[in-house]
């Protein structure tokens, strides 16, 4: 026996690896380069400067500086990778440098940048605690490195503190919007691809249930007829299976048109047209029920219309003979202007099958609704029962 599934460690390396490691594009990867060489050089800029009285006057050693930009820099190149891993390595160096006064508070623009970028990036890529970890992180080690230094006269002031709080907040609250937005969207197009799939299904078994329903139908009701008279009369038991014979390969060439449509390379057999109308009166008329066929003004409608059209027929007719048995059945199709008007109706009483919404009448209401039609089916006061629809669409000049 074969079980399909992953293991408790190969889930949660995919959840790591979902998290922490992302593939990204080469041009991306090239822009946040660029942007990990800007940060960089205003990061040794800033460690450059010399810190204000009373502490001014001198200079990091260039090596200092120029630690404290590749330290601030280099890791943006790769934030879209590692996008934890780098905030917490641009974090915690901007701490130090902040604390030890090799960044001078007022120039502490260069790693506040680098900062910003690292939360945006976090927010935008990772969902979950980590995200806030990485917020209140960045805040707190900005923050407190101020603080310690105290580089100016008075160290940094509420407003500064209340800047760096502000700025981180907003970096992070934008790629935490980016990444709402990109989820919705994500959610919106897997809802909306599971629903064609649906409606796909749905076409296939409406036109699955017509096809084979009424051609069963039929082939039961003189399966029926040709037992019962096969020793009495054996010439109505031969005509019987030549209409056996007759709707079996009918309903195969229906099912191989149908299961043509679904593949995209087949050649397409030509859609039902009204034309095919007076086959299905034929064969009901071979099944035993007679059928008055009129068409007015059919004129050519779109074939999504006349398929529709031949269906509701069909499948009314199917019904007659299942459910009524030999009876006369009355078919109007009457074009008009943007409109094709459909009446079946039967002179048999109406079975109790007939008036429930069954797979049938379901399948019917959902073409009509398809076409933004209307349909009406139910018991007449005159006796019988009648289907009435209606299917607009648009004129072509």
């Amino acid at each position: 026996m074969t079980v399909s599934g992953t293991t408790p460690g190969r889930t949660a390396a995919a959840r790591v690896g979902s998290v922490l490691i992302r593939p990204v594009p080469t041009l991306r990867w090239a822009l946040d380069v660029l942007l990990a060489e800007a940060v960089g050089v205003l990061c040794w800029y800033a460690a450059s400067e010399s810190p204000l009285p009373p502490a001014g006057g001198v200079h990091e050693p260039a090596w200092v500086t120029v630690l404290v930009g590749v330290t601030l820099g280099a890791p943006l190149a790769v934030r879209r990778i590692w996008p934890v891993v780098v905030a917490v390595v641009v974090l915690v160096s901007a701490g130090v440098w902040l604390s030890l006064g090799v960044v001078p508070d007022y120039a502490s623009t260069g790693p506040l940048a680098a900062a910003g970028i690292t939360v945006y990036t976090v927010a935008v890529s990772v969902s979950g605690r980590r995200s806030y970890v990485v917020l209140v992180g960045s805040i707190a080690t900005a923050t407190a490195g101020m603080l310690i230094a105290g580089n100016s006269k008075a160290g940094p002031g509420r407003a500064e503190v209340a800047f760096v709080v502000v700025a981180l907040g907003a970096c992070w609250l934008v790629g935490w919007t980016l990444r709402e937005r990109r989820a919705s969207v994500a959610q919106a197009t897997s809802q909306a691809t599971a629903q064609a799939v649906i409606d796909e299904r749905l076409r296939i078994a409406r036109e699955i249930h017509d096809i084979v329903g009424h051609s069963l139908t039929v082939i039961a009701v003189k399966a029926s007829i040709g037992s019962h008279v096969a020793e009495q009369r054996p010439e109505e038991a031969s005509a019987a299976l030549r209409v056996i014979a007759s709707t079996s390969r009918g309903a195969l060439t229906e099912l191989r048109r149908a299961v043509g449509a679904l593949r995209t390379e087949a050649d397409f057999a030509p859609p039902p047209t009204l034309e095919e109308l007076s086959r299905l009166a034929e064969r009901a008329a071979e099944a035993g029920v007679q059928v008055d066929l009129t068409i007015q003004n059919g004129g050519t409608v779109p074939d999504g219309i006349a398929l529709a059209a031949v269906r509701i027929v069909q499948e009314s007719l199917t019904n007659v003979v299942k459910h009524v048995g030999p009876t006369t059945c009355r078919i109007k199709i009457r074009g008009g202007p943007g409109e094709l008007q459909i009446e079946v109706a039967n002179d048999g009483p109406p079975a109790r099958s007939q008036t429930v919404d069954g797979a049938g009448l379901t399948g019917m209401r959902e073409r009509v609704a398809l076409h933004h039609g209307s349909l009406t089916a139910g018991p007449r006061a005159e006796g019988g029962f009648a289907v009435s629809a209606t299917l607009p669409y648009e004129q072509t000049a």
